[in-house]
Parts: structure tokens; sequence; C-alpha cells
């Protein structure tokens, strides 16, 4: 973790984003040793003399230390690109942001996302759309992300815990720093049950400017953006440009042509946004009975590659731990961990005399997906 204080002293810094920050490690090997470079070393790396005065500035005035455990202390989760549990579809898209702050969990489940976005001055109309939507892909499994806003955003996220889903919040200010201050009851339960992300530094407070780039992450850890209802200039239709730039699906609910909070989605449609009448669309379009089946698929597939060995040890026959550590060449201690595990997963079983078999959907799924 101590690692981490670079990221988040550099994430203090105005003026410094993804393009820098990648740049910074890229020079200097990486962000710890970026922190500590004199003036002329951080000129050279291309930050610009005013900008490479500003990081001197802040590493006489930031103490990293204190910083990340004030962070911590409020059980606020970091996460990097160099993180294995940073979101893989946010990794995808351009620039994805360095850092993430996180409270409560972004499980692998939540690759499976369904975005949901819209105006703040919601009709009865779009508030019927929305709880029908969210609560259908909540009841599919999906998980409902959204900016915690008011009208749209406020349904789908509490249609969603409603229904037992898990929800996420993307925040256009630290996520110590709830807004509007009337979601901070909404807000903790999606920390129970989801989550709540932001790329700004704890602290931040929700100034306008913030809310149109947080847009991109909303639709960035989403497979696609539904805007129920948007004005012509509403947020919602910079998360839609955003999702067409990442190469998501974007789906607009058609309103009457009279209502001023149709317009946008309207406008979308004739664009080339495909029009969603029932929730049924979303299901042939993103295919949400195959996703079910990917989702049951990675519970048993290995997490990681030292499940990966063990598994590729076993078989329907029994296999002693003994063999199990000659041929796969892994400390003992972490074999019998391992084991533990993917047993409680229902991957492996025991059959008496420390000998193992694998289960059989496993292993047919393993093979599979080699």
């Amino acid at each position: 973790m101590s690692d981490k204080k670079y990221w988040v002293g550099f994430n203090l810094i105005k003026g410094i984003g993804a393009v820098r920050m990648q740049n910074l490690a890229a020079y200097f090997g990486d962000l710890q040793a970026a922190w500590s470079a004199d003036l002329n070393s951080l000129i050279e790396s291309g930050l610009g003399a005013k900008l490479a005065e500003k990081v001197i500035s802040a590493r006489n005035a930031i103490e990293l230390d204190q910083v990340l455990a004030k962070i911590e202390a409020q059980g606020i989760h970091i996460l990097t690109w160099a993180d294995e549990a940073y979101p893989k579809r946010l990794r995808e898209i351009a620039q994805p942001p360095p850092i993430l702050y996180l409270r409560g969990e972004y499980l692998p489940d939540d690759l499976f996302a369904v975005a949901i976005v819209g105006t703040r001055k919601v009709t009865a109309y779009g508030r019927q759309v929305t709880e029908e939507i969210a609560s259908f892909l909540a009841l599919n499994g999906m998980t409902v992300i959204s900016g915690l806003a008011r009208g749209v955003d406020l349904i789908a996220h509490q249609t969603a815990l409603k229904a037992g889903g898990r929800t996420i919040g993307i925040l256009g200010s630290g996520v110590d720093k709830i807004y509007p201050p009337e979601h901070r009851g909404l807000a903790e339960q999606m920390i129970a049950r989801g989550a709540i992300i932001s790329d700004y530094a704890v602290g931040t407070p929700p100034e306008a400017s913030n809310f149109p780039p947080r847009n991109r992450i909303i639709s960035g850890l989403s497979l696609a953006v539904v805007v129920i209802e948007a004005a012509e200039t509403s947020g919602a239709l910079i998360t839609a440009e955003f999702a067409a730039e990442q190469g998501r699906e974007v789906f607009a609910v058609p309103g009457s042509i009279l209502a001023p909070q149709s317009k946008g989605t309207n406008k979308l449609i004739q664009n080339g946004a495909l029009p969603l009448l029932t929730p049924d669309d979303l299901m042939q379009a993103l295919d949400l009975t195959r996703m079910g089946a990917q989702k049951s698929a990675r519970k048993i597939l290995p997490a990681d590659e030292i499940e990966a060995k063990v598994l590729s040890v076993l078989s329907s026959e029994p296999v002693h731990v003994d063999d199990i550590l000659h041929q796969s060449g892994l400390p003992i201690e972490k074999i019998s961990a391992t084991l533990t595990l993917m047993e409680l997963k229902g991957m492996v079983r025991q059959v008496g005399g420390m000998n193992y078999v694998a289960m059989r959907e496993v292993q047919s799924e393993y093979k599979v997906n080699q």
C-alpha cells in the first residue's frame, strides 16, 4: 500500500492527469522516483517549468504518509493501474484514470454492468421507465451504474437496491464529499451493496467542472449506457458520447416530441442510438442469457495463476497433495491454502488421505476456456 502514496501525491496536483502520470512513470521508472526527482529532471521529463515547480511545492507541503493514513482511516480503498483488481473494462478505454478511490467493493461480477443516466427533472414517465429497467437489470444479475445525482440517477440506484441487486455510483467529487448531500443515506446503502467511486482526490468538493469528465468512468465501467430522459444540453448526452467513443452500446428511451426531457433522447435515436422500447431489447442486444452463463463460469474458473496450476494437475482421478507439489512446483503452504479455498468454491473435493479430485463441471469449463 505504501507505494500508492505517490499515486495519491501526483493526483493531488492540478494539471497532472492520466497522460502526464503515465509519462512520468515511463520516464523515471516508477512514481516514487518521479516524486523524488529534482526540478531539472522533472522539466526534462516533459512536465514544463510551471508544473515541475508545482510538483516540488507539493512535495514540500504534503506529508504523504499522513494523507494515506487519513484515507485508510475513512475506509477508502485505492486502486491504481498497477493493481490486478483495477476494473478490467475501464482499463480498456483511452486514458483510463490512473487512480480510483473507492468505498464499498468492486467485485468481478461488476464487469457485467449497465449504466442508467438521465435528467434531474424526471417526469412520471421517466420514473416509471427507470424503475422498470433498473429492476429488470438487477433481477438479471446485472450491476446498475449511475452518477448519484437527483432524478434518473437516484431512481436507478434506489430501484436496483430494492430489487436486491448491486449498484455503483460515480462521483464528481471526492468519495468523502457526497453530493447532493441528501443522498448520503443512499450512498451508505450503496457502499454496503456495491460501491461509490471517484478519480478525484479525497476532499475534492463537487464543483460543476468535475461532472462532465467523470461521465467517461460511468460509461467506461459499463457494457452499455441507457439514457432515459435528457434535454438537449443534458449531461447524460455527454455520457452517451463517451460510450459511443468507447465502443459501448447506447440505448435511448423515446418520448414525446413535445417534451423537453425527451428532445435529447429522441435526437440520440435519430443519430443512431438503439431505441429502448422494452427491457427485452436489452436482453437481446446484450445477450443477458449468455452473460448469466459467463458469470456462473467465472465462479468456477481459476481466479489466478496458482489456482490454474493446481487445477491443471488435478483430474477426476484422485491426486495426492505430494504429487500436486511435485507437478506444480508450488510451495506446499500455497498449495494447502489454495486447495482449501478451491474446495470452498466447489472447484475441487478431498476424497480422503490428502487426495483431491477436480469437479467435473470445473474441468469442462477450464478445458473450454484454455
